[in-house]
């Protein structure tokens, strides 16, 4: 029996061709120790929704926006297919090539003089921008500036004294924390939906700088860049993504944290972007038998699987082989808990890093560089495959001695069980060379249920075979 892979979805609506068819605060969890296991559970009172909707909804908009052809390409299913990031679209026709076209999100004001927060990829690329408030007064919008690595994008509208919603700390969500969304689903604007903490720190293909907050509130297309409150009142995320099989709500909901958001906005609004820094690793999950083999107790921290040659990485002296444990103090429980702290930090800023290596514990202090667009390029996966890829820099290609390939992010399912692991590069498909993610796309497409892929560790190169789903 063959199960469909759900597929990960941003929450814009479009595009469609123009014509055609609290106050109550939520007391924070007891600590407990394994004696107060038998202790009764203290109960909490349900968040008043009623007076966080009357207080902040006036202060949650519609944004609407105007493109051309390139604008609606932006929102087709990823060309890698199933388990990636893909925009639930309604759509009912092939739109005219020359025809306008239009989409529609959320966003929400964070200040009386007109700043709006919304999703990087609901205005990317727009022509123009409608932000439509509570009072169905509308205002054509400026970009200021959009971050797509993170999903944020800060715009303005010309006006004054208008409500704005109080911002929280995403870092003090806990998983059973009530939470309330509010947006414009399927364009039904002012829809306030309610749910829990599912998860935090969740991370999503394609995704290496958010660490997204999973909740089970009901987001469907629409929401996308509207708030998410938790029961304070306070935006402690933008709702972004949904994990479904057929388009709508699910129970699984995906959130950027508002922590991560606030210093993005703040940048795009004092520079109009958002400049990432740069450390050069690639990093694994560590795994149990991994933590073993290195001597620790637990499989947390991130694994140094590559440095890139005249990195900061490799200008602080970091190795293949190390284990990230903390950075700036902060504990690396994931792989991906390194590109989030990292994928914040200014370049220039110097990062300490608490690291494992040859059975000692270090400190090693990295100054950052800025990233460039091949080094901030988003990794794109397959999952039929199994594995995240990234088209190699010229950087890459000289230090590996090669003339084009992929280099593998993350593996898992059918290529983890072949053996393929981080850091691998792939050269080619069933004796095709591969030079864009596309172009595997096309091969693995092609491909019946197995595929021989030419992988390179170090100078080494075997053809690894690899039996899909």
């Amino acid at each position: 029996m063959r199960f469909r892979i759900p597929t990960f979805r941003l929450l814009s609506v479009g595009m469609l061709a123009l014509g055609g068819t609290v106050d109550t605060a939520l007391a924070a969890a007891p600590e407990h120790s394994s004696s107060d296991h038998a202790a009764p559970i203290p109960a909490i009172a349900t968040p008043n929704y009623r007076a966080i909707a009357d207080r902040y909804g006036p202060a949650v908009v519609g944004v609407t926006v105007e493109g051309d052809r390139k604008l609606a390409e932006l929102d087709e299913q990823n060309p890698l297919g199933d388990g990636l990031p893909a925009p639930a679209v309604p759509q009912t026709s092939t739109p005219d090539p020359g025809q306008p076209l239009w989409g529609l999100g959320s966003g929400f004001i964070i200040s009386a003089d007109g700043l709006v927060i919304t999703n990087a990829h609901v205005v990317r690329d727009a022509s123009a921008v409608t932000v439509t408030l509570n009072d169905r007064r509308e205002f054509k919008a400026k970009v200021l500036g959009l971050d797509p690595a993170t999903d944020i994008a800060v715009l303005r509208i010309n006006a004054k004294d208008l409500p704005s919603v109080t911002l929280g700390d995403s870092d003090r969500l806990q998983v059973g924390d009530y939470v309330l969304a509010i947006g414009t689903p399927y364009g039904f604007d002012e829809t306030a939906t309610s749910g829990i903490v599912s998860a935090t720190h969740r991370p999503l293909p394609n995704d290496p700088y958010v660490q997204f907050i999973q909740t089970d509130a009901a987001v469907n297309p629409g929401n996308s860049g509207g708030p998410l409150f938790n029961a304070k009142g306070e935006v402690v995320g933008i709702n972004a993504q949904i994990l479904s099989h057929g388009g709508g709500f699910e129970g699984l909901s995906f959130a950027i944290p508002i922590n991560l958001a606030k210093p993005v906005a703040d940048q795009i609004v004092a520079t109009g972007k958002f400049t990432h820094a740069w450390l050069g690793v690639t990093v694994q999950q560590l795994t149990q038998p991994l933590a073993d083999s290195f001597g620790l107790a637990t499989p947390d921290g991130a694994l140094i699987s590559r440095i890139k040659p005249h990195s900061a990485a490799a200008r602080a002296g970091l190795q293949a082989g190390d284990v990230i444990l903390k950075c700036n103090g902060v504990t690396i429980r994931r792989a991906g808990d390194v590109s989030a702290l990292i994928g914040v930090a200014k370049p220039d800023d110097s990062l300490a890093f608490a690291i494992w290596r040859g059975g000692q514990a270090l400190e090693i202090n990295a100054q950052m560089s800025q990233a460039n667009p091949d080094d901030a390029a988003m990794p794109e996966s397959s999952n039929r495959l199994g594995i995240t890829v990234k088209v190699l820099s010229p950087d890459e290609r000289k230090a590996a001695n090669v003339s084009r390939g992929l280099i593998i992010i993350s593996s898992a399912g059918p290529a983890a069980k072949a053996g393929i692991l981080p850091g691998d590069l792939l050269l080619s498909v069933n004796g095709t060379p591969i030079e864009d993610v596309g172009q595997l796309h096309t091969s693995v497409t092609d491909s019946g249920s197995t595929v021989a892929l030419l992988i390179q560790r170090g100078d080494a190169r075997t053809y690894i075979p690899v039996v899909m789903d």
